[in-house]
């Protein structure tokens, strides 16, 4: 009966970062005024909903995911009033709207932080947390060897000589889920944001939450900052971590009975392999979770159809539909990515990322959008002086830092701010525009045919309209070496073609859209196209 209703099982998402997508108030950040007044353009554009980074009250030492309130939106980004008019705005343009919670840890300005930090060393406060006496000569030593995803260790020593956990940063105190306190917390902050009419949560971090219970030392405690990723397998991914998903599971139900609109679960799940991300998506817990290696895998066509071919076996068959991704707000640009940061890598790269689109809006399932990436934004090279990652801050290393995708987006004009900012004189983004930006303007871009917008729209006017396309299978059809070919449904076919030379089409008739020129019976290179037709 509710089949109806899950929208989300092929829905388009867009990440809208909102510190970078419009700025209403011209103090050069972007906020929820601004999103309001953007979503006229994510309507044309053709997507089913939006999601929403943090917006919490916060001291932004990692722009939001330290949150200090989670039932309130910071005044950097305007106030729960325009929070309602922003979702009353969206319900309108029929846009649903997701909001990035951050169950994992929270500022050390959250309330219960500091009633922990000012109560005594076994008190129910340092319960919420992971407080810890230290090793070594008078526990001047961490508690254990951990190191944080974002560089140097993983624990803080307070004032009475007790250390506290945090997987990111000092500012980020991981919660301890093994409190009961914790999680009946955040079934209320579920419960404010459902009772204001969201259509569901982004979980940060939601392999996450639980650690192993004696802390103990890792064999290779460091493995999280090199590879910036939740790998140690004593502090991520741990079993108990599904009741906690089951639980908010039936919140989310609770609430679909009610009105009959499905709300949403979608997770940030690393785990190390598909089989264990479908864990993740069984029926009864997440509704979706970020397959994340599509976004990771090399512009190789073996490579492609291994993940493609894992997730559709593991995750497709535990009921769910995969969640595909190409770029978010912590990874390189696809048109970087792909092409690497040279002038001459980035034609390459563009066509590369175009066909990868086509690709990623053919595929069953779910496919999530990160702002910029509909209009072709390769990733920025920010002078040191301007970064503000803490990634940077903590190392002094420029390896894997986010914030050159981070840069507001461009709208109109031929200089920064490119419309991102209100007219007040002298307005400058939080993070420096270049030049070339110029080039990428959403104005130019919607009145150029040719532009990566114009084909991510008409993919999603196509991908809409074909019954072929959205939920459904995918077969492998055979191809030339360093192609892809699959069908989906009758008579609907998508090849890529990986290599640089170009190859047989595998439809003898005009695409019905390519991501570059495509002269019938051929596909080049670095190109994709969709056909509807008898092979």
């Amino acid at each position: 009966m509710l089949s109806k209703y899950r929208w989300w099982r092929d829905a388009v998402i867009y990440q809208v970062y909102v510190r970078s997508f419009l700025d209403s108030t011209g103090d050069g950040v972007g906020d929820l005024a601004g999103v309001r007044t953007g979503l006229p353009y994510l309507k044309k554009l053709g997507v089913d909903g939006i999601w929403l980074s943090p917006c919490y009250p916060s001291p932004q030492h990692d722009h939001g995911y330290d949150v200090a309130d989670y039932r309130d939106v910071d005044p950097l980004f305007g106030d729960l009033a325009e929070f309602d008019l922003l979702m009353a705005a969206a319900r309108r343009l029929g846009i649903k709207v997701l909001l990035d919670i951050v169950p994992n840890h929270c500022s050390i300005e959250h309330p219960a932080f500091r009633a922990a930090l000012a109560a005594a060393p076994g008190s129910p406060e340092r319960a919420r947390f992971h407080f810890a006496d230290g090793r070594g000569p008078d526990g001047a030593e961490p508690p254990n060897n951990w190191h944080a995803m974002f560089g140097g260790p993983a624990w803080t020593r307070v004032e009475d000589g007790q250390w506290y956990l945090h997987m990111f940063t000092p500012e980020q105190p991981d919660w301890n889920w093994r409190d009961p306190a914790v999680g009946a917390d955040f079934e209320q902050t579920l419960r404010f944001w459902l009772d204001r009419g969201v259509d569901g949560f982004r979980i940060d971090v939601a392999a996450g939450l639980f650690k192993h219970p004696d802390l103990p030392d890792s064999d290779d405690p460091e493995a999280d900052a090199r590879t910036r990723d939740s790998v140690n397998p004593l502090a991520w991914n741990q079993p108990e971590v599904h009741e906690v998903w089951r639980h908010w599971r039936a919140i989310c139900e609770e609430y679909t009975a009610r009105d009959g609109r499905e709300r949403l679960l979608v997770g940030e799940v690393s785990v190390p392999t598909a089989r264990e991300h479908a864990l993740y998506v069984r029926a009864d817990e997440l509704h979706q979770a970020f397959f994340f290696d599509l976004l990771g895998a090399p512009w190789d066509a073996d490579a492609f159809r291994k993940v493609i071919s894992e997730a559709m076996e593991d995750i497709a068959g535990t009921g769910s539909t995969v969640t595909w991704v190409l770029n978010n707000h912590d990874q390189v640009r696809t048109v970087t990515r792909y092409g690497g940061p040279t002038p001459e890598g980035s034609g390459l790269g563009a066509a590369r990322a175009r066909a990868a689109a086509l690709l990623m809006l053919a595929l069953p399932g779910a496919a999530y959008i990160y702002q910029g990436e509909e209009l072709g934004l390769p990733e920025v090279d920010l002078p040191d002086d301007v970064l503000t990652d803490p990634i940077y801050r903590r190392t002094g290393s420029r390896a894997r830092i986010r914030d050159g995708c981070r840069v507001p987006l461009p709208w109109s004009g031929q200089a920064s701010p490119f419309g991102f900012t209100s007219g007040v004189e002298g307005a400058k983004p939080w993070l420096p525009q270049p030049d070339y930006f110029a080039e990428y303007a959403t104005d130019r871009a919607l009145s150029d045919t040719r532009s990566f917008w114009h084909l991510y729209r008409d993919g999603l006017q196509l991908r809409s309209s074909l019954p072929q396309l959205g939920e459904g299978e995918l077969h492998w059809l055979d191809s030339p070496p360093d192609v892809l070919t699959f069908s989906r449904g009758d008579g609907f076919v998508c090849a890529v073609n990986f290599g640089t030379t170009p190859a047989p089409a595998p439809v003898s008739g005009a695409p019905l859209l390519s991501s570059g020129p495509c002269p019938a019976g051929v596909l080049p290179g670095s190109t994709a196209a969709w056909w509807l037709g008898d092979l």
